[in-house]
């Protein structure tokens, strides 16, 4: 069912629990937290409502690796949750330090999937204050959406948004009309994140031909889930003609290598356009690199040496289905769309 970015309902934000709001500062100057817990990192944004938008007075950023083992047991292990909680007993300091108005602090694809969620909300809630919203995939799909558009090019057409998480990648299909709004046309989510997909395949290889082969098996699986959501998600226009803004860890890693970057600088990364045939490209030299080749590189790391394989799988299938000539790249995503929406219920113009 297509519905429009800006107006379709938020849910649990209305009904945040009291330790959430607090009554420091004037309207115009109060400062607004969003949390997004995912399958693989904790990240943290509160800012300040300003003139068209919002400026960032603090941040925090972790990997947890919530959804380890999930695959197989069902569950979020124990290890996991003790990580998750230490983060995100950090993100309570923040919001408290500075004296966050309102927070909306949501959970994704590793929650979603967890026999054991409702324990693990319950158990963050009584360590850190943090009530934990599950959001559904149509929901993180339009908070990612919301996020990125003021990268959408404002003058019609269509455009294909996605999200390379941790457990699953949101793809989305936008309409942009009259006057730049979006609607979102379709969406999908493939069962298939950089955590997920990873757990599927051996990591470490001592041949060049056994890496490319295990690559070969992970954009495969992406592929085929991608097939049976196809139809919903092709656009009426050529791929010529199609806008592609991805969001994520490891498309604006790939842009940091694509761009020669010494070390990460969001500045460079957040809005370019690169061309799709050189993302494939990067991808495809990383998966033929060892892990301590991968890990030596300064916009990678070890940490994420092994998860952005499985990323450039992702990234290659979607770009072999919907062959745009080049990419946006966004460092931007749900907890700017949180942010947004909340800044705009009290009255802000953004």
């Amino acid at each position: 069912m297509p519905f429009d970015v800006n107006t379709a309902p938020d849910t649990g934000v209305a009904d945040s629990p009291p330790l959430l709001r607090g009554e420091t500062g004037q309207t115009q100057r109060r400062a607004y937290a969003a949390l997004d817990l995912g399958t693989n990192n904790c990240r943290l944004l509160i800012a300040r409502p300003a003139r068209g938008g919002f400026y960032v007075v603090d941040a925090f950023s972790r990997i947890v690796r919530l959804g380890e083992g999930l695959m197989e047991t069902g569950r979020l292990s124990d290890a996991a949750q003790d990580r998750a909680v230490a983060a995100l007993k950090a993100c309570a300091e923040k919001i408290r330090r500075r004296g966050v108005w309102v927070s909306r602090n949501v959970a994704t694809e590793a929650c979603r999937r967890a026999s054991n969620r409702d324990a693990f909300v319950d158990r963050v809630f009584a360590e850190t204050g943090i009530a934990l919203d599950v959001i559904s995939p149509e929901e993180e799909a339009r908070l990612a959406v919301l996020g990125c558009r003021t990268l959408l090019d404002r003058s019609g057409g269509h455009a294909l948004v996605f999200d390379i998480g941790g457990g699953s990648t949101e793809i989305i299909l936008v309409e942009i009309g009259e006057g730049g709004r979006e609607r979102i046309v379709s969406w999908a989510s493939v069962p298939w994140g950089v955590v997920s997909l990873t757990e599927t395949e051996l990591t470490h290889f001592e041949t060049i031909e056994e890496r490319a082969a295990a690559y070969a098996r992970m954009t495969a699986r992406v592929a085929e889930h991608l097939s049976a959501v196809r139809e919903d998600l092709h656009p009426p226009c050529g791929p010529e003609a199609l806008q592609l803004l991805g969001t994520s860890g490891t498309i604006t890693t790939l842009a940091s290598l694509h761009l020669g970057l010494a070390h990460y600088d969001r500045r460079r990364v957040d809005g370019c356009n690169v061309p799709a045939a050189a993302l494939r490209e990067v991808g495809t030299s990383l998966s033929r690199m060892a892990h301590a080749e991968r890990a030596a590189l300064a916009c990678i790391g070890n940490e994420r040496a092994d998860l952005i394989i499985a990323g450039c799988a992702i990234l290659d299938a979607i770009l072999a289905m919907f062959p745009a000539r080049e990419v946006c790249v966004a460092d931007r995503g749900i907890r700017e769309g949180i942010l947004r929406t909340l800044m705009r219920r009290d009255g802000h113009r953004l």
